[in-house]
């Protein structure tokens, strides 16, 4: 069966890019997403099939999105144990284990949560995201520990997109950061923009013509001096926008990047000046799992079926407990 999307153009809408426009206003369509379904012909305007992504709207009326018929997911199913923390006939919520990741793409065929999750759910999971994306409707890093949303179907899908759209979901992180924070609380309201440097990467901008808007609040729960010139800190985090290696790149441009984060942190050489047993585990447990100190610990939104005010909060991973124990039992000795 056959999925059109229909949506007027007014006059507010002309002079934007269509990709832009239609991203706007289908929030369960990721911008990726839309983008493909223009450049393969998917998508027409009064009438007229359109296929360049940066077109600009020029007159009001209505575009028609097509979305294919869902293709036989070749994705396969496969056995692999999953924290659950809820579940019920349009959700699903998963403890997610850092390593694994989310989806499948180039280089990640197996072993991802989505395979998990065929196998689990009998491949009962929302097609808007694409055969390659069924269910997910956000992400987390392959590396980044924590709770997970799932749509079953597309309307949850169409439901769960639009609360992260306006921003209504709850989100709140765990993470450990190097050195010394300025404030114990506070909020970075900077831009963020693929690397010009690495394509792989983002880094923030002040130019705020440039990269989406980003928001993140962190607040210290914990600071642990663990040597004379090093500190960790147990800090909590907030999201108020979702874009790719948020966290991250916010509190590396603080100087208080990740423990573990290879990517954005600096090359820190640690000396021997630390306790030889924390040494060990910061190195064994974090840098050279390339393990970054990142736990999606609560999430918070409103079923988008039953209407329903859902809270979910998870406990923090092995890796996490254990630094945090040798952190609480070190500092108690050490005296500066």
């Amino acid at each position: 069966m056959n999925n059109n999307i229909n949506v007027n153009i007014n006059n507010k809408d002309t002079g934007k890019r269509v990709d832009s426009v239609l991203s706007e206003k289908l929030p369960e369509l990721s911008r990726n997403r839309i983008q493909n379904l223009i450049l393969s012909g998917n998508v027409f305007y009064n009438s007229e099939v359109i296929r360049d992504r940066s077109l600009k709207l020029k007159n009001e009326g209505e575009i028609i999105v097509y979305i294919p018929p869902s293709k036989k997911m070749e994705i396969k199913a496969q056995n692999i144990d999953i924290d659950i923390i809820y579940e019920d006939m349009d959700l699903i919520i998963v403890n997610k284990s850092a390593g694994m990741v989310v989806h499948p793409a180039f280089g990640n065929y197996e072993n991802t949560l989505v395979n998990a999750l065929l196998y689990h759910c009998d491949k009962s999971l929302s097609g808007i995201g694409g055969v390659e994306r069924p269910g997910i409707v956000h992400r987390l890093d392959k590396m980044t520990s924590g709770l997970i949303v799932i749509a079953k179907n597309d309307e949850s899908h169409k439901g769960l997109s639009l609360q992260f759209k306006k921003r209504t979901i709850i989100r709140e992180y765990r993470a450990i950061v190097w050195n010394k924070l300025k404030k114990i609380k506070g909020t970075v309201n900077l831009n963020i923009i693929r690397s010009k440097k690495n394509r792989k990467l983002m880094s923030i901008t002040n130019n705020i013509k440039e990269g989406k808007t980003s928001k993140t609040s962190y607040e210290l729960k914990k600071e642990y001096k663990i040597s004379k010139k090093y500190y960790l800190n147990y800090i909590k985090c907030k999201l108020y926008t979702g874009r790719t290696h948020q966290i991250r790149v916010h509190m590396s441009s603080l100087g208080n990047y990740l423990l573990g984060d290879n990517c954005y942190g600096k090359k820190k050489n640690i000396t021997n000046d630390l306790n030889q047993k924390l040494l060990i585990t910061i190195k064994n447990d974090w840098i050279e799992q390339n393990r970054h100190a990142l736990h999606a610990k609560t999430l918070g939104f409103i079923h988008p079926i039953s209407g329903e005010n859902l809270f979910f909060s998870s406990k923090n991973p092995p890796d996490f407990k254990k630094i945090i124990n040798l952190l609480d039992n070190l500092t108690q000795d050490i005296n500066y």
